[in-house]
């Protein structure tokens, strides 16, 4: 892989505070216009920004999703802006590879995305956008990109991960950090890129605390909310700047639609007050997702919330992006539900019934279709690439809560004033599994998946987020032979399990000591994950970023665990 500094990869001269400001400069030097060719279009009548930077996503060895969002003065909203598009072989912008031509569009959100095709394979490149305006034309900032490696070569890559990114919660360090470290191959965002609740809702009163609200100041719940709330997201500088640093790859989880999301409902849809139907309120927020982020549409003949694809990058790995919420996951079995209002003598006999329901064969997280479809590709990856990851929403270990009842001292318990905590202490005597929205809520769905596992000699690498702390697990089928390992990552800043129980210390060792597949688990802090994969070897650093209220951050490395592959087979989880 070339090496670039920070410096050559922003442009001569710039620096990522500058980034956010060039996009709102006339450009007086016309050369990259002529580089486009000529241009008799009208302009754009009005002024514009482009307030909501450059991003880049989908990585293939030949091309790449770039992306960028034009805000126009409010009084010409519903006319189209012209725009043009360089990509450059160098930071300096002087070896132009491709340009072109187009317009952003109302019906769009004013949103451009560009499939830029026939590039080098293993490559870097710079891109950036203009406006055409009247008065002149408007720059965007620069991005840089990369494609992915040719598929006969064998290279280390380097992958950033990362979930969980609700903005009253905190600032955006984990990005922040993203931007000025290594160059990396791609960033792979597991879900939660936004939250949609309104001012009273999660993380309300933290914003509220550190001036860091959501807009609009209400749950979303129409395409303009959700367009409205991904404009504010994008509007964080931290974030842009780790857009601009590298490529990503997106799956979402719920919370870009709404909490609890299924195939035909969701925990915080309530049509009886007033939000609508379901399948309104999800078409709506798959479509500003496809408007706002730098990933691919589905194939015309898929439906529109079909997600999942799979990127190959050379014969090290196939990253593989799952899409289980919206397109098949069954309806939701929540021990909240289940287990609310019952008295504590009720409590086995319900939850014994409740098991039965959970363990139903037609149960299912990703719908038959794509069962299908990841079977496929596990075969075909496991016999050209050394690692299947497949990028995961949820928890695919099996995890059961420690017995805090017979583990808490009476002090402990008594400290306990989140009713969730009361009543988990209860449940935990049960032995049995803790959360049923993540694979241990669909447990037939996860057999099947092993089970294809199994017959493609495949050597899973499964990338987790949701859960808002870190984890390394070895994942054991029904036979418990391994089928792979699990890293999850923690959140970017919504809080982690150990910001609700209050007086316990030693939480990741009761987890660890209570779980057979769980090595190492951190139930507290936020920031991101390295991924590193070479053709024998995976490994995962866990980097905590400091207080995500506070404006100044360091970061340390918490953790690492890796594997190695030894044949067809891993070897277990070691702690490095």
């Amino acid at each position: 892989m070339a090496k670039f500094t920070r410096r050559s990869l922003l442009g001569a001269g710039s620096s990522l505070a500058g980034l956010a400001a060039c996009g709102n400069e006339i450009v007086s030097d016309p050369e990259f216009r002529i580089r486009v060719g000529p241009d008799d279009r009208p302009g754009f009548p009005g002024n514009v920004r482009f307030a909501h930077g450059v991003a880049s996503g989908d990585p293939l060895p030949h091309s790449v999703i770039v992306w960028t969002r034009v805000t126009p003065e409010a009084a010409y909203f519903g006319q189209a802006i012209p725009i043009s598009y360089g990509v450059f072989a160098d930071a300096a912008l002087t070896r132009p590879v491709k340009y072109g031509q187009g317009y952003a569009q109302s019906n769009r959100d004013y949103t451009v995305k560009i499939n830029i095709e026939g590039l080098a394979a293993g490559s870097d490149y710079w891109f950036r956008f203009e406006a055409r305006t009247v008065s002149g034309s408007v720059a965007s900032q620069t991005g840089r990109t990369r494609t992915a490696p040719p598929l006969t070569a064998r290279p280390e890559l380097r992958f950033a991960v990362v979930s969980c990114s609700n903005w009253p919660f905190g600032r955006f360090h984990a990005y922040r950090d993203i931007a000025g470290s290594e160059l990396l191959d791609a960033v792979i965002h597991l879900g939660d890129y936004l939250y949609e609740y309104g001012p009273e809702g999660y993380g309300g009163e933290t914003g509220r605390r550190i001036g860091r609200e959501h807009e609009p100041a209400r749950e979303i719940i129409s395409l303009a909310d959700y367009r409205a709330r991904h404009a504010q997201y994008k509007s964080d500088p931290d974030l842009q700047a780790a857009h601009a640093a590298a490529p990503w790859i997106c799956t979402w989880d719920d919370h870009e639609s709404t909490n609890n999301a299924y195939r035909s409902g969701a925990e915080n849809h309530n049509p009886e007050a007033g939000e609508g139907s379901w399948t309104e309120r999800k078409q709506a927020a798959v479509q500003a997702y496809l408007e706002w982020m730098p990933v691919r549409d589905p194939d015309p003949a898929k439906p529109r919330e079909a997600l999942y694809r799979r990127f190959d990058f050379g014969q090290t790995a196939s990253v593989i992006c799952l899409e289980s919420r919206l397109t098949g996951r069954s309806d939701e079995i929540s021990w909240f539900a289940e287990l609310g209002d019952a008295r504590l003598a009720e409590i086995p006999l319900r939850a014994a019934r409740t098991m039965t329901r959970v363990k139903a064969p037609e149960r299912t997280m990703l719908g038959p279709v794509q069962e299908n479809w990841l079977e496929t590709q596990l075969i075909d990856s496991a016999r050209n690439q050394s690692w299947q990851v497949l990028a995961n929403q949820v928890i695919m270990a099996r995890i059961q809560a420690p017995n805090f009842k017979a583990s808490l001292t009476p002090a402990q318990k008594a400290a306990q004033n989140v009713d969730y905590i009361k009543k988990l202490i209860e449940f935990s005597q049960l032995g049995l599994p803790w959360n049923l929205d993540a694979w241990d809520g669909f447990p037939a769905a996860r057999d099947r998946l092993y089970d294809s596992a199994r017959k493609a000699g495949a050597r899973l690498v499964t990338l987790t987020g949701d859960t808002h702390t870190a984890w390394a697990n070895t994942l054991l089928d029904s036979a418990d032979k391994q089928r792979g390992v699990e890293f999850g990552c923690t959140a970017v800043t919504s809080p982690g399990f150990a910001t609700y129980m209050k007086a316990v210390t030693d939480l990741g060792a009761q987890f660890e000591a209570a779980n057979r597949e769980v090595e190492h688990y951190d139930p507290e802090g936020n920031g991101w994950m390295r991924v590193t994969l070479t053709p024998q070897t995976v490994r995962a650093d866990f980097l905590k970023v400091s207080d995500v209220t506070a404006t100044a951050y360091t970061v340390e490395r918490s953790a690492s665990y890796g594997t190695r592959r030894v044949g067809n087979s891993l070897r277990p989880l070691e702690k490095i």
